[in-house]
């Protein structure tokens, strides 16, 4: 029988380990951490492009075990925080966390099977008469690589984390996503992967070698000038403000054992004060907790007389509420009487999560129920309403719920939250903003069409606090900064628990609060009006590579039933 020798188990599996070092593990990445995303795939791509023990190229099936197995273990480190946000913040037992974390990546491993059964089959294809071969599947797999990335966003609907993510601070390759989005980072860098493997054949000259060695260093010199010339400059004057929140309330079963909640009148209050009167300093220069990022002292906000209010009370063109535990209901007199004298306060529009409620003679219930964001005019008016379109699965509603019968009462808790049906953007004083809620923020084509339809500035509100003080917070972090960058917009995010911050348009972390602490964070930002390849077009190149994978895999499989 021909097997799958031990080298290339081991080989997948190194893989799937160093997949995991470019992201956050427990805490911001740092930067040379992010480099082993070039050589990652590296080991996965040898083994699939080895042979058996009886020293034949592998079959489809086996390069799907290989991939999987890689798979497995990355999703196993990427992910580690299904089992910390069952467990801790959703009152999971811990042996049922663990199966639902080691469940979550068998499923998911399958992408990367699907990815080892596309080299394996490039290998074997024929094109004019010629078969690809080991050379031709490494050419193809930058290609296929993208194609399962596009599928998990497209199928699963989770297109966490994807391998250009790593590359978020390297603002030289970044110059692609404007045109490819994300899909394009991650076709370089598999590139990059492959390019170790391939064979190019020169012919022996005196002088081959040393021409070798001296183009790789000026390949390198060059890659590191053109990183130093493309630097953008921080911006120096900007011409909005805004005052972005950071509630820090306590989530899902970490409430029970916490101190006794704040009333909602309690939570109107506190949070309208911090809103007008930002807290002095507490602002972090970039990412919080990032090695080098400074953060101000910070004095706590003072009950606030009529006389020095007006001394103390800063200036803002918009105030941010996020997505938090609060069940603030949209139509609740005290919360829409509080938001009003908020917005005639400030004389500044507000934006804040909500529960959005809306008769539906439908509905079995009646009525609708959304994870909303509400949008109030500076005159107090409430003028509009985002409902969010993507929720998230087992979290804010079961999908195909009548499948899972056999769970009995353990999906109970599980929200049952109806989706938004269209997108739309906040006007106001001649501006357009996009709001996006939470988990939209993962995914590009569906944040690029607000840039689309006008929007010149971004607002992504989330309640990071299910995450606690996992990866997950700073990969979230980082796909809504490649958010900002595809689209070319300024991004105000603001969160429950952190990281609450402004991101610039080539997605640095201009300014940012404190994780764990109740606060706001008065921020300046500009308005951006053009609109980028990507925002226009969104994941064109990612169905492109998708096509020529497809085809590949076509070839592959043409001229094994030929040879049957």
């Amino acid at each position: 029988m021909r097997f799958i020798p031990l080298r290339l188990w081991i080989l997948a599996i190194l893989s799937g380990v160093l997949q995991v070092l470019p992201f956050p593990i427990a805490g911001p990445v740092p930067a040379w951490r992010t480099a082993f995303c070039w050589v990652a795939l590296t080991p996965l791509l040898l083994a699939l492009t080895g042979k058996d023990t009886h020293g034949l190229p592998l079959r489809a099936y086996q390069g799907a075990v290989l991939g999987y197995v890689s798979g497995f273990v990355w999703y196993l480190g990427n992910c580690y925080w299904v089992y910390e946000t069952m467990h801790l913040y959703g009152g999971i037992a811990k042996p049922a966390a663990a199966g639902i974390l080691v469940l979550f990546c068998l499923y998911l491993g399958l992408y990367h099977a699907l990815f080892g059964t596309l080299i394996v089959s490039f290998r074997s294809a024929q094109l004019w008469k010629h078969s690809l071969g080991v050379q031709g599947a490494l050419l193809l797999s930058p290609f296929a690589w993208v194609a399962v990335e596009l599928a998990r966003a497209r199928i699963t609907g989770f297109p966490w984390d994807q391998l250009g993510i790593t590359q978020v601070d390297n603002l030289l390759l970044t110059r692609i996503a404007p045109i490819a989005g994300s899909y394009g980072l991650s076709f370089a860098i598999v590139a990059v992967n492959a390019l170790w493997l391939a064979r190019i054949t020169l012919k022996p000259r005196r002088f081959t070698r040393l021409a070798l060695a001296l183009s790789c260093i000026g390949i390198i010199l060059l890659y590191v000038y053109l990183l130093r010339l493309v630097q953008p400059q921080i911006h120096e004057g900007t011409e909005a403000t805004a005052t972005l929140l950071q509630e820090n309330l306590k989530v899902g079963a970490e409430v029970a054992s916490s101190e006794p909640l704040l009333s909602q009148n309690d939570m109107l209050r506190a949070f309208s004060e911090l809103s007008l009167f930002p807290p002095n300093g507490g602002e972090c220069n970039g990412i919080p907790e990032m090695y080098g990022t400074r953060c101000k002292g910070s004095d706590a906000p003072q009950q606030s007389t009529d006389a020095d209010a007006a001394r103390m009370m800063q200036a803002t063109d918009l105030i941010v509420w996020p997505e938090a535990p609060t069940m603030f209901q949209e139509n609740n007199p005290e919360f829409r009487m509080s938001m009003s004298r908020l917005a005639r306060a400030a004389n500044a529009p507000v934006i804040v999560g909500n529960i959005g409620i809306e008769a539906d003679r439908d509905a079995a219930r009646g009525y609708d129920l959304h994870n909303s964001a509400d949008f109030i005019q500076p005159d107090g008016n409430f003028a509009g309403r985002y409902d969010k379109m993507h929720l998230v699965p087992f979290g804010e509603y079961v999908p195909y719920k009548k499948l899972f019968f056999f769970a009995g009462k353990l999906l109970d808790d599980v929200g049952d939250l109806d989706p938004g049906t269209r997108r739309s953007v906040f006007t106001t004083g001649g501006h357009s903003i996009g709001t996006f809620i939470c988990y939209e923020s993962v995914f590009g084509d569906e944040v690029r069409q607000y840039a689309e339809i006008g929007a010149d500035v971004l607002v992504n509100i989330s309640d990071d606090g299910w995450y606690g003080d996992t990866s997950a917070a700073w990969e979230h972090l980082n796909m809504v900064r490649m958010r900002a960058i595809e689209n070319h917009r300024w991004v105000l995010r603001a969160t429950n628990t952190g990281v609450t911050a402004a991101i610039d348009p080539y997605g640095r972390v201009v300014a940012s609060a404190p994780r764990h602490t109740r606060t706001s964070l008065h921020v300046g930002f500009n308005y951006e009006q053009d609109v980028t390849f990507y925002s226009a077009h969104g994941d064109l190149f990612a169905y492109l590579c998708a096509l020529i994978a497809v085809v590949g895999l076509g070839l592959g499989l043409l001229r094994k039933l030929a040879q049957e």
